[in-house]
């Protein structure tokens, strides 16, 4: 038997693993045609015209020369696993196409080493595959279109694309390489520390946070009346504008909506101080919308970076009913507040008990949908 004989999937008699997209499911009939579009698909997207194959090569280091199975058998993993990490990633199922890499079989064999090492279980290195995958995925697409196919056109007639891409990531590679490891670790450094300081294990999945959402009032009317250039701008401008504050004032935040940004802090004081320098920022700069900012407080889920729970929920509700340019907070965080000595009990405590930095102002009680009845507090800052 040959080498690539021995490297070939086995038939479906023999009860063998099958490819990405296969072993999951079902063979589906028409399996040659099927076969055919994808490859078509392929072709038209450019992936096989051989400057691209170039410019991909340069990017992962190696040239393709595993397919699927044989990358799964290169790194000793079995292959419907391997199917599992590839998807988790968020990368295509391929069939049996020789489009892998050294790198691919590196990354499988690490995978599953942490595995069979006991340092995660199969379930945990999915969950790792997936949330690098997402993370990644989108930083790749923010560089691709923020500055890389700006930088990518051509200076002279008659030079393509791909003419002027190679060298520049030949020359910006290694740089964002570098820069995305430093981010990475000194992000890492930062959560192992909250971690390391979690009272207890539940601590560190079930925490109590102070959670924000801002969001910009009239968006949707915003997206039918602004050319696609200036909604872009718009928003670029918000999420770099809310990120600096809130990174800045020591809260964390966790994603972006286009029109609305979600952010947490250990601190419930942080937290309004955030909310309600968003809301002076914004309302200073004529280009921007007004806004409105909801807060809760109390226990939150964390899962791969993201939060969930009740109290995200109502810091959302509060956020949809807030009026413009104000911020709403839940009745747990305005104790929280006036707990720490950020804000009175009451605003009708003597002037010379002053030293507060904020004011707040119950509101109507209101139903709020799932949720119940709930009391917003208008905060605001005091003097």
């Amino acid at each position: 038997m040959t080498a690539d004989e021995a490297a070939e999937p086995p038939s479906e008699d023999t009860g063998g693993d099958a490819g990405p997209g296969e072993a999951d499911a079902p063979r589906p009939f028409g399996g040659a045609r099927e076969e055919r579009r994808q490859r078509d698909a392929r072709e038209d997207a450019g992936q096989d015209d051989p400057l691209a194959l170039k410019v991909e090569e340069l990017i992962l280091g190696s040239a393709r020369t595993y397919t699927p199975f044989q990358a799964a058998r290169a790194a000793d993993v079995p292959m419907d696993l391997a199917s599992r990490f590839w998807r988790a990633m968020g990368f295509a199922d391929i069939g049996q196409a020789r489009a892998l890499t050294e790198a691919d079989v590196l990354a499988l064999r690490r995978l599953a080493g942490l595995v069979e090492a006991g340092l995660l279980n199969e379930a945990m290195a999915i969950q790792v595959a997936r949330s690098t995958g997402q993370t990644t995925a989108r930083l790749a697409e923010w560089q691709v279109d923020s500055f890389l196919a700006g930088l990518t056109v051509s200076p002279e007639p008659g030079m393509s694309r791909m003419e002027i891409t190679y060298p520049l990531v030949e020359l910006l590679l290694p740089e964002l390489q570098e820069f995305l490891v430093y981010v990475w670790r000194r992000q890492l450094a930062a959560a192992t520390g909250r971690v390391v300081q979690a009272q207890d294990d539940e601590e560190m999945v079930d925490r109590r946070l102070a959670v924000g959402f801002a969001d910009l009032v009239g968006f949707t009317r915003l997206t039918r009346r602004l050319e696609e250039e200036e909604l872009g701008e718009l928003v670029e401008a918000f999420e770099t504008t809310a990120a600096d504050l809130v990174a800045a004032h020591g809260g964390r935040l966790i994603k972006t909506l286009g029109d609305e940004v979600l952010y947490v802090a250990d601190d419930p004081g942080v937290a309004a101080e955030i909310g309600l320098r968003l809301i002076e920022t914004l309302s200073g700069d004529d280009t921007m919308p007004e806004l409105r900012v909801g807060m809760a407080f109390g226990t939150v889920t964390t899962r791969m970076g993201d939060v969930f729970g009740n109290t995200v929920n109502l810091a959302s509700r509060l956020t949809s009913i807030a009026p413009k340019d104000t911020v709403l907070v839940d009745g747990v965080l305005r104790e929280e507040l006036t707990a720490s000595g950020d804000a009175p009990r009451s605003e009708k405590e003597p002037a010379a008990d002053a030293g507060y930095r904020f004011a707040l102002r119950p509101l109507y009680q209101r139903p709020v949908r799932g949720l119940g009845v709930v009391e917003p507090w208008l905060l605001s800052r005091r003097g």
